[in-house]
């Protein structure tokens, strides 16, 4: 059975006083039915009890949040609980350099004889006091972005040519997230970051990497989820030693690696599909590849990584 996510707080050593403070907002903003299924529910959950108790007081006291930080840092991963730990349904707004006001709030549309509203994910959001997770928001235009001034400060509306003012409902919260690394992104201007709270996110330690892994796999040996850890910890070295690009480093890619696996698959194959062959170039493929035949030879299969 899925572990609750304040079950999972607690367990994590998050203050009790931040968690009691959770419930009460669950329990003050209540969802109509059809609002619910865009709850989010997490596949697996952040680990780090210092960033949940920040993040979640900077939510508590009515501000919005930007995640920043490096590749598999748990940027969406965290986003995503965040919502699901408050209870509001969320809308996932992947922002890119062809973004404009239209696609974020809303333009006109023509049926049935009349001109209507097309509502964006922003606007819809705003109206049902939702969690809108501006996904990349470095990457788009900072001009486009003006839009979402006087959504993100103390003004909390939309003001709609055209239509009327919308005032943002009380629970709406926006959590925008950031990577410098990717290509395209750019640097968010200081109008638009001094509307967030800032978060720089830690990368995940060998530590919390064992625990995702235990937790979303309880039959994976210990020994194989610490040399999994361990594999992660070492590439995501010599990424930031300038040895290879981080495009192997991929948490999504190491889980569904174990994923395949536990469904039959080898090691040293699964880890190929799911981080290895990311790298197009041949030095850095080969380079992964060593590193995974340390640990994880080649007549090694899934079921032996497994109980």
């Amino acid at each position: 059975m899925k572990k609750n996510i304040l079950d999972f707080l607690r367990e994590e050593g998050v203050s009790e006083k931040i968690i009691s403070e959770i419930e009460s907002f669950r329990s003050f903003y209540k969802l109509a039915d059809e609002e619910r299924d865009r709850i989010p529910v997490p596949p697996y959950f952040y680990y780090g009890r210092e960033i949940w108790e920040q993040a979640a007081t900077a939510l508590l006291g009515g501000e919005n949040l930007l995640l920043d930080g490096p590749k598999a840092t748990g940027k969406n991963v965290l986003a995503e609980g965040l919502s699901a730990a408050f209870g509001r349904p969320e809308w996932d707004i992947s922002l890119y350099i062809n973004t404009d006001a239209s696609s974020l709030i809303g333009s006109d549309t023509f049926y049935d004889g009349a001109v209507h509203l097309r509502k964006g994910p922003v606007l819809r959001c705003a109206e049902l006091g939702g969690f809108g997770i501006l996904d990349e928001i470095n990457m788009a235009k900072n001009e486009s972005l003006a839009v979402l001034h006087a959504v993100l400060d103390f003004r909390r509306l939309i003001d709609l040519p055209g239509y009327s003012r919308v005032p943002l409902h009380e629970a709406c919260r926006f959590i925008g997230t950031m990577n410098y690394g990717y290509a395209g992104t750019r640097e968010v201007n200081e109008a638009l970051a001094s509307r967030f709270m800032v978060i720089h996110m830690p990368v995940i330690s060998k530590e919390s990497l064992k625990r995702l892994l235990l937790s979303q796999y309880p039959e994976l040996k210990e020994d194989y989820a610490s040399q999994l850890a361990e594999l992660f910890d070492e590439i995501r070295k010599k990424c930031e030693g300038g040895e290879i690009s981080a495009r192997a480093l991929d948490l999504r890619g190491l889980l569904a690696g174990v994923g395949m696996m536990r469904r039959g698959l080898s090691p040293s194959q699964a880890l190929r599909l799911g981080m290895i062959n990311k790298c197009f170039d041949d030095y850095e493929r080969q380079l992964c590849e060593d590193l995974v035949t340390v640990r994880f030879p080649e007549g090694l299969s899934g079921e032996q990584v497994f109980r």
